[in-house]
């Protein structure tokens, strides 16, 4: 990739992609195919496909195994809530909470990773559509605003993403779950099957099906197959799960239009009021502290919700006295995430001689069931939640409370495999209250002397009638299916901890009551658009990393067709 070209020298671009994470990788890609010069900017340092240190790393050759120093816990004191950040495996992937400092007004969980890539290395990967209620559902109930756009239009762009990203999974059937261009799923191992056909026979409506993940079950467009480790978060040698680094950069560096600037954070966006347009952008050099200035005619926020929504509030100008694009004050509400960790697990006494191959990197789904027609319409709560789980046989691990045992019996019982374990959590969809929201604090800084974000966002009534609903659901589901020792969870988390924040820019018909329009732009500046998270008008109750592709790739479409019209 370019890093420093000639264009580089004039800091004149056709587009420019803030951030390389999944939105910015794939507007990357889809900009430089179509043949715009496009200039990347990640804030973070570079990390090329393969620059994974710990991939091949096992447990016991970390420095202390497992465990991070005082010193570095003390660095990621909040990401560190994850409990998975807490790993060498996987802390480098995460930021420095010291240098980047947030605040609280209520519990948030903000978790990040600053480098080429971002969160792409870091997701679990689980890809589904949208469908048609989802769109319409913030109409249908009188909920916040209405999307400006429906399943139709987003369709042909999830075929277009999901054929180049590797999404492997079954054909199903389900109105609820829309089909799509899927690779050959996964298996299901003996257990999971036995779960399936039983609650399908006690439960009309509830199918368990293999998850449908961005991991790939053969060679994929110069891809390697997944080889079933599961170390995913610690970045993918065999490029076998989708990354902007595996795959929507390196397409985009193919086409000799990309350059990509690391250590580039982006402070705000500059305003022409001459043409009533973005003009450009203005970092800091995260490594200098210099202060430059890119132009183009075009600019994708891909930088994730809450960054994205920071640079634009941060965007102050005679025009938009509180924020860039904020006429309607929306900007900066209607954060939403979605509460999870709620759920239930059991054991069986079955398939004792019985185990499975590898450790496969997905597990089952259970979609929603609930408020999809009169049938299932539920007077306590609106909208649903889907449950994603796995059966597997214990290991070792549960001699640890056997404190009292040692020997070489208790060696052989070890060594051998566990009874079977089934465990299954719900994801739950998260209304989009106006008064869940982001704002900027100009009294904390970070380590470059910029603003941070203070956060005031918490769970309502409608998400804890519906978590009554997820464990309940789960326990008499686990039952049903003939496991023993059923025991219910929850866990209550704070926003953010899903890490699928999403909301605060949100698109809309009325540029009144919203940010964005139905093609991402802003309303009063045509050539800004957003396409991360911070987009959402509603979240659905689905990972929702997918949409954000289609998303990206119809926008950029639309750009494309827009710059040739000179509209834009």
């Amino acid at each position: 990739m370019n890093l420093l070209g000639a264009a580089a020298q004039q800091r004149t671009y056709d587009a420019i992609v803030i951030g390389s994470g999944i939105s910015g990788g794939w507007a990357a890609k889809e900009l430089c195919e179509r043949g715009l010069k496009t200039l990347v900017l990640e804030r973070g340092r570079d990390v090329k496909h393969g620059d994974y240190p710990t991939a091949f790393t096992e447990s016991w050759e970390f420095p202390g195994r497992t465990k991070l120093t005082p010193t570095e816990l003390a660095a990621q004191h909040k990401q560190a809530r994850t409990g998975y950040t807490t790993h060498p495996q996987s802390a480098h992937w995460f930021v420095n909470d010291l240098e980047n400092p947030y605040s609280e007004e209520k519990p948030f969980d903000w978790m990040r990773g600053y480098h080429v890539g971002g969160r792409s290395l870091l997701w679990g990967r689980q890809s589904y559509r949208f469908n048609e209620l989802d769109f319409e559902a913030n109409a249908r109930e009188g909920v916040a605003v209405d999307w400006p756009i429906r399943y139709a239009d987003v369709a042909p762009w999830y075929d277009y993403v999901e054929r180049f990203a590797g999404i492997s999974g079954n054909r199903d059937g389900l109105p609820h779950l829309p089909d799509g261009e899927f690779l050959p799923p996964m298996e299901m191992n003996c257990l999971e099957r036995d779960i399936r056909d039983r609650i399908a026979r006690s439960f009309n409506g509830r199918p368990m099906i293999i998850g449908r993940t961005a991991n790939l079950t053969q060679p994929h467009l110069g891809r390697g197959s997944c080889q079933y480790r599961n170390r995913c978060i610690r970045g993918c040698p065999y490029g076998a799960y989708f990354s902007s680094n595996s795959s929507t950069l390196p397409a985009a560096e193919v086409t000799r239009n990309l350059t990509l600037r690391p250590f580039s954070i982006v402070t705000e966006l500059l305003y022409d009021p001459a043409r009533g347009r973005a003009s450009g952008v203005r970092i800091v050099d995260a490594e200098t502290g210099e202060v430059l200035e890119y132009h183009a005619r075009v600019i994708f926020s891909c930088a994730s919700a809450v960054a994205s929504t920071f640079i634009l509030l941060n965007s102050v100008s005679d025009r938009f006295p509180n924020g860039f694009g904020n006429d309607s004050g929306e900007l900066g509400h209607n954060l939403m995430d979605h509460h999870f960790k709620v759920g239930a697990a059991g054991v069986s006494d079955q398939f004792g001689d019985r185990y499975y191959r590898g450790q496969r990197a997905n597990g089952i789904y259970i979609p929603r069931f609930r408020n999809l027609d009169r049938g299932s319409a539920r007077k306590d709560y609106l909208r649903g939640f889907g449950y994603q789980g796995s059966a597997s046989r214990t290991d070792w691990g549960r001699g640890i409370a056997e404190f009292r045992r040692f020997g070489a019996s208790f060696k052989a019982d070890m060594i051998a495999p566990g009874p079977w374990r089934f465990g299954m959590g719900a994801w739950g969809e998260c209304l989009p209250y106006h008064s869940n929201r982001l704002s900027l604090n100009h009294a904390v800084r970070d380590k470059w002397g910029l603003p941070t974000v203070t956060f005031n966002c918490e769970w309502k009534e409608n998400e804890y009638a519906m978590r009554r609903d997820m464990k309940a659901s789960a326990v008499e589901m686990l039952e049903a299916a003939g496991l023993k020792d059923v025991r219910p969870f929850d866990d209550v988390s704070n926003p953010g901890l899903c890490i699928h924040e999403m909301g605060t820019a949100r698109m809309g018909r009325d540029p009144k009551t919203s940010v964005l329009n139905k093609w991402n732009q802003i309303h009063a500046a045509p050539n800004v658009f957003v396409t991360d998270g911070a987009c959402m008008t509603s979240n659905s109750c689905v990972n929702p990393s997918l949409t954000y592709m289609a998303l990206t790739a119809r926008a950029c479409d639309h750009a494309v067709s827009e710059m040739k019209k000179l509209n834009l």
